[in-house]
């Protein structure tokens, strides 16, 4: 019994501690949707709104969750032989995007109580899927090794699917996800493939592990290792809606009930981002002079494709509001790729730039898709033309959507959009990428023209009522106060961020990584 004692004494534990406090947000995310999801079986069908307050606030309180995280320096779920590999760290950059990722699902939530409501939507299964995206969309920046990387964005893209094709019986919403789910799996299966060539030439998942390994590969590995590079980008680059792999973006956005097409256009682009940042900056440095330049190139294409086509939308198509907004997501998407690329010519601290670029878009692009909510609930069709005279109806509505195109345009009031795109410009800069400074610069002016001509159609004069249909079309019904939460809480952030700027560019400036 004694040298059964000491034989255990000298034998060092196979059992892993888990940092309960680190994993939190994710933990209570996930545990909040398994719970709404068992409670839908008891639940009465006329307490089912019940069911979303719940998911609101859990997502309140995962948010809440990140506070004490403010040292950002925990990390677990780490190897006994290298501790300084872990599959599961929370520094700066993991709470910054976790940040992003509640945030914007907070505020979907809001926006989804009443378009569950109104819509008749499945409650138990609408807000079980919406909270499992979330727990999957805040798993991805805290994600250290590739397997975990891949998960966490499969738990983040599948249940997004189901959303997008949630409205049954109609062809738009099926045809959406459809297109959605198809493109997005054979992205994913292209990831896997270079991940497994990844860990054939360097027999690690752990992406600091991988970055040492690909410094010294055998050379007759060297040809395997770059494949698995480059077909491990394609699936980040799908979720970013990147060109070539943006086409599901603006059939999936229309087809998708608003909430969701909003919740796609900020979380599942920040996922798209987030996983791209660590595979390129923390995972494969010793190969940026192979994506560094592929992604200078895709951010130029994206955001060009993205503005003429934004540029194209006619104010009287059906769902050309929600279109304008979805290539306006292509392009912005582009300018978000730009800091990235720079990180492959210079230091990785500019991708902070792309961060900061990302929290000011969120605010403003969901505070976008809440106005249009709040317009559609009157008119469905979603024309920009509907907007005519939005702020004779209503001026606080008019007023926010007006300020959040003009952060998206960069252009005053909206100070935070004008610093946002001139740190992602002085990254091009700095990296000596002047060339894409310049494509940069002129999307920038091209985008003017679509906000601007929508920001204006707001202040218009409605136009003339023919009859008594004309006058019932014009009536004005009270806003749910769900919605117009959302909308207020979206445009004090942005008006916030504006007075206040550094409170974004100080992301921009800072070491975002663990050391």
């Amino acid at each position: 019994m004694t040298a059964l004692t000491v034989l255990a004494a000298d034998t060092p534990s196979l059992v892993q501690s888990v940092d309960w406090l680190a994993i939190a947000p994710v933990v209570i995310t996930a545990a909040v949707g398994l719970a709404v999801l068992v409670a839908d079986l008891f639940v009465p069908e006329r307490a089912k709104p019940a069911l979303g307050w719940i998911s609101v606030a859990g997502l309140a309180a995962a948010t809440a969750s990140l506070l004490p995280l403010r040292a950002g320096d925990r990390s677990t779920f780490c190897l006994l032989s290298d501790p300084a590999a872990c599959s599961y760290t929370a520094d700066h950059f993991t709470l910054v995007v976790q940040f992003l990722v509640l945030a914007g699902a907070l505020v979907t939530a809001l926006l989804s109580v009443t378009a569950v409501r109104d819509t008749r939507l499945p409650a138990g299964e609408y807000w079980f899927l919406l909270l499992s995206s979330a727990a999957g969309a805040a798993l991805l920046p805290a994600s250290r090794d590739l397997a975990t990387l891949i998960v966490a964005l499969e738990v983040a893209s599948l249940p997004a699917f189901a959303l997008v094709g949630m409205r049954r019986g109609d062809r738009l919403s099926s045809e959406a996800a459809l297109k959605f789910f198809l493109s997005s799996v054979t992205a994913t299966a292209v990831s896997l493939m270079g991940v497994s060539f990844v860990y054939a030439a360097t027999g690690s998942m752990h992406l600091t592990q991988v970055a040492d390994r690909l410094e010294d590969v055998p050379g007759q590995l060297d040809t395997l290792a770059m494949a698995g590079v480059a077909l491990t980008l394609v699936g980040f680059a799908f979720k970013t809606a990147a060109v070539p792999f943006h086409f599901w973006v603006p059939d999936t956005y229309v087809g998708a009930p608003l909430p969701i097409a909003g919740y796609l256009s900020v979380i599942g682009k920040a996922v798209g981002f987030t996983g791209l940042i660590l595979v390129t900056v923390i995972a494969f440095p010793a190969y940026s002079d192979i994506w560094g330049p592929a992604l200078a190139v895709l951010a130029a294409l994206t955001m060009t494709l993205g503005n003429a086509a934004a540029l194209r939308q006619s104010a009287d198509r059906p769902n050309s509001a929600v279109r304008l907004l979805a290539w306006s997501s292509v392009g912005q998407a582009g300018y978000l790729l730009v800091p990235i690329a720079a990180a492959a010519y210079s230091e990785r601290d500019q991708i902070g730039s792309t961060v900061a670029y990302a929290l000011m878009y969120a605010a403003v692009n969901l505070g976008a898709f809440a106005v249009a909510a709040l317009v559609a609930r009157t008119k469905p069709l979603h024309r920009i033309s509907d907007y005519r005279g939005l702020y004779a109806e209503r001026p606080a509505a008019a007023l926010s959507l007006a300020f959040f195109l003009l952060c998206l345009a960069g252009l005053p009031p909206g100070i935070i959009g004008l610093f946002a795109k001139v740190t992602v410009f002085r990254s091009a800069v700095d990296a000596g990428l002047g060339w894409l400074a310049v494509v940069m610069a002129v999307n920038v002016v091209i985008a003017l023209y679509y906000y601007l001509r929508w920001t204006a159609l707001l202040f218009r004069a409605p136009e003339a009522a023919e009859g008594a249909e004309g006058t019932e079309a014009r009536t004005v019904t009270k806003a749910p106060w769900p919605v117009t939460a959302a909308i207020a809480v979206t445009a004090v952030t942005a008006v916030v961020l504006s007075g206040a700027p550094q409170l974004v560019l100080r992301v921009a400036t800072g070491s975002l990584f663990a050391q």
